[in-house]
Parts: structure tokens; C-alpha cells; sequence
């Protein structure tokens, strides 16, 4: 590719903070935008040649064939932008992002990919143009980005390319924060009015929804290595008294995932020759088919674990653990604890 960007691109960051800030705290103002859940993705076109770049510059070119197409068909011939890849599900007037479904569209298969670009497909939301025909506009402030973007997408119209929304009124953007939530965006991003795009810095402010909940632990993985707990498995009780499946915690520290082997040790489940049960079908729910293999621990231990949302039955992305609750009995730990976001159509979201 003839590009003014040498590729690949490290996307411009985000630091997270804990409110949306003022918007005459910095010189300039800020301008804020929805945070969209999917994977964010650099868009390179060249001709017919076309790149969709993942957060990390790994290719995500070969797994959405439909966006492709998409790029080649309303973009301009040479161009780099900055954008995030969604996949919405549900019925019309209740639609939502999934994370789910975006995610299972990383698979190694050809004939997967194909099936999966028709029954899933990916839509592109942009929110900054980093060059166009030989203009590297990555010098220019946000603003002045943000005009030429507005500006390209009036020249074509397209279901499933999107321009983010943009507003420099706090309080539309608090508004955002509340309702778009229950679409499955996850929070909002401020940008400095007269800022540059500057790759790999952390320059944009992020505010996402954090709560917190009780939760049972019902067994671990043990860790890559082969020593300590690589992963807790965690459940709730739903509203027929049982306990399903929520999701799990990783990303601990050498020192904790040895530490939680000892304090799990107690409580896991034996049979009489003192060997660790297998994980059965009763038990697959709280894991997933491809990687059943885990060792079950007696439904005692409660834990409080920080996170994001609950989708369905299950913690989205990160779920961090805050500390263990010796404090409250199991059968406190019920879905009903977490709050729910009020139900608000992507479509809303993105057809303005």
C-alpha cells in the first residue's frame, strides 16, 4: 500500500477516568462520544487493496469479508480511518451490540468465516480520519478531523458505515452514559477539541460503567504453566434457587495464583479415593464445551468481583476481584443483585 501513514498504525488510546469531565477543563474543550463495544479497527485502502488493522496491528482482514466489500464500495479509493467493527443482534425496535457474536467471528476456518460474514455480519463505525489521498491529517486537532470526516461521509450513504455521534454538551454526553447503555455501548470518550492523533498515547479521556457484585466460586482452571490458579469460575443463584454460571476472573499475579490453590484446596470436590471429580454435564455450565476440563470446589466461598455488565447470564469482558466475603452466605449471591440497563435500539444509536 502508497499510503501517507506508514502501517501499521497503533491507534490512538484512551486513560480511564472516573467521570466525564467538564467541558471547559482544558483549553480548547473536550468533544465526547459514544464508546462503542466491538473491536476497534484501523481501515486502510489503498485501490482494491484493503487492511482492517486490530488495536494490537494484527490483521483482521480474512475474518470480515463483508466489511471488505463495504470498504471497497463507499470508501475513498486511498484512505486511512479509525473505527470500530460492532455485530448487532435482536429484533427490530430492541436491538443491541453483541459482544458474543463479534467475537466468535475470530475463527480459523474459511467455511466458518464465510457462513458466519452472512449470519453475523460486521458493521463499521468510524470516528477519525487519519489520512486521505496523499494528506497525512494526523497533525491536525480533532476538530478539524472530525469536519473532514463529516464531509466524506456526505458524499455516500451505506446500512451497515456509520459516523459516531459527537458532542461538545456534557450533558447530552451524561445522557449518553445512562441510556446507550442498555443498546450494549459500554461508557464515553472525550477528545481534546485541538488535539492531534497521536499513536499509542493515551490522549482520549474513557469513562465506562463499573459495578460490583457478589458472586459464588464453583471451581478453577488451573494456570498455562501447570502451577496455580490460572482462572476462578464464578456463579449465581437464579431465580429457581440454582446456581448457573456467570463467567470467571484471571490475570492473577504468580504470588495470588499459588496462594488460591491453598485457600481452594478445602473445598474441592473428591471423590473417595481423594482424586479431584471431573467436570460433568451438570458442571459444563459453568465453563465452556471446547474447554470443559476444570476443578470443581464445594458452592461455600463468596467473592466480591468488580465489572462492567452482565449480558444475558455473563460478566462482559474483564471481572476483577476485589476481595473474598466470608462474610455472606451463597444464597445471597443472586442475579438479582446486579442492575440492569434500561433497554434503549441501536438503532437509535447510530441512525443520528
Amino acid at each position: 500500500m502508497q499510503l501517507p501513514l506508514d502501517l501499521p498504525i497503533a491507534p490512538m488510546l484512551a486513560k480511564a477516568v472516573a467521570d466525564i469531565p467538564a467541558a471547559d477543563r482544558v483549553a480548547g474543550g473536550w468533544t465526547y462520544e459514544p464508546k462503542w463495544d466491538g473491536f476497534r479497527c484501523i481501515v486502510c485502502r489503498d485501490g482494491d487493496e484493503v487492511e482492517l488493522l486490530s488495536r494490537s496491528k494484527k490483521p483482521l482482514t480474512r475474518y470480515f469479508p463483508e466489511v471488505v466489500e463495504l470498504v471497497r464500495s463507499h470508501l475513498p479509493e486511498r484512505c486511512i480511518l479509525d473505527g470500530e467493527l460492532v455485530v448487532r443482534m435482536g429484533e427490530p425496535g430492541a436491538q443491541k451490540l453483541d459482544w458474543e457474536s463479534i467475537s466468535a467471528r475470530i475463527h480459523p476456518a474459511a467455511s466458518r468465516i464465510v457462513r458466519l460474514s452472512a449470519e453475523t455480519p460486521a458493521e463499521l463505525v468510524c470516528f477519525d480520519l487519519l489520512a486521505l489521498d496523499d494528506e497525512d491529517l494526523t497533525g491536525l486537532g480533532y476538530m478539524e478531523r472530525r469536519a473532514r470526516l463529516e464531509e466524506l461521509f456526505g458524499t455516500f450513504h451505506s446500512p451497515a458505515i456509520h459516523l459516531t455521534r459527537a458532542t461538545s454538551d456534557e450533558q447530552e454526553a451524561r445522557a449518553w452514559f445512562e441510556h446507550f447503555e442498555g443498546a450494549g455501548l459500554d461508557g464515553v470518550i472525550a477528545k481534546r477539541n485541538d488535539g492531534p492523533y497521536e499513536q499509542n498515547k493515551r490522549s482520549m479521556l474513557k469513562v465506562k460503567h463499573k459495578r460490583t457484585a457478589e458472586a459464588i466460586v464453583v471451581g478453577y482452571r488451573v494456570h498455562k504453566s501447570g502451577q496455580g490458579v490460572g482462572s476462578l469460575l464464578l456463579g449465581m443463584v437464579d431465580e429457581q434457587g440454582e446456581v448457573v454460571g456467570v463467567g470467571g476472573i484471571g490475570a492473577f499475579s504468580n504470588e495470588m495464583r499459588l496462594a488460591l490453590v491453598e485457600q481452594l484446596d478445602p473445598f474441592v470436590l473428591r471423590n473417595a479415593d481423594g482424586t479431584v471429580q471431573a467436570a460433568t454435564k451438570e458442571r459444563s455450565r459453568f465453563t465452556s464445551a471446547a474447554d470443559a476440563a476444570f476443578v470443581p470446589v464445594e458452592p461455600q466461598l463468596v467473592v466480591e468481583v468488580a465489572f462492567d455488565q452482565l449480558e444475558g447470564r455473563r460478566f462482559r469482558h474483564a471481572v476483577t476481584l476485589l476481595r473474598f466475603r466470608p462474610d455472606r452466605d451463597p444464597s445471597s449471591c443472586l442475579l438479582e443483585q446486579v442492575e440492569r440497563p434500561i433497554t434503549y435500539d441501536l438503532s437509535d444509536v447510530l441512525g443520528s
